[in-house]
């Protein structure tokens, strides 16, 4: 078998991050198959973002969220760095089938509030290794503490 050359490993090391974050996105999207029926017929605050946003928006997220895995792992960052990134990629995970396929509106909003407390732990930790893993996390970080008023209101609202 033939090693793979160093200039190459790095590079290839990408795959698995992108795969995980295609898994998140994959049980979300299985999760969300009635979400424009579900959100539509939702009380939503006047805050609340068209429905066809959403998808955009994640698909540059998941691929900013695994170059920013791949980035500190590459740096050679700390191991629980990479545990926090494992915990909030779960939270990520649940947060739909939370909320659109079971409806536990609640439960989304205390998983959402467990996500936003998991980005910033894991952006601290990638900060001490290399500052742009962590300021890859930022976008994601703003986007789910919106996500996070939207999920409150919602709550409040129905």
């Amino acid at each position: 078998m033939t090693a793979i050359p160093g200039r190459l490993r790095a590079p290839l090391a990408l795959l698995p991050f992108l795969a995980a974050v295609a898994g998140v996105a994959l049980v979300g999207g299985l999760a969300a198959a009635n979400a424009r029926s579900v959100y539509s017929g939702l009380d939503r605050p006047s805050f609340a973002p068209p429905a066809w946003l959403f998808g955009p928006v994640w698909t540059v997220l998941y691929l900013v969220i695994a170059v920013s895995g791949w980035l500190y792992w590459k740096s050679g960052g700390e191991r629980q760095g990479l545990v926090w990134y494992a915990v909030q990629l779960l939270l990520n995970a649940a947060w739909t089938p939370l909320f659109f396929a079971a409806g536990a509106y609640g439960l989304a909003l205390a998983d959402i509030v467990l996500l936003d407390v998991a980005i910033v732990v894991t952006a601290l930790y990638f900060r001490r290794s290399t500052r742009l893993s962590a300021a890859l996390l930022l976008p994601y970080l703003a986007w789910t503490l919106y996500a996070t008023a939207l999920t409150a209101a919602i709550v409040v609202l129905n």
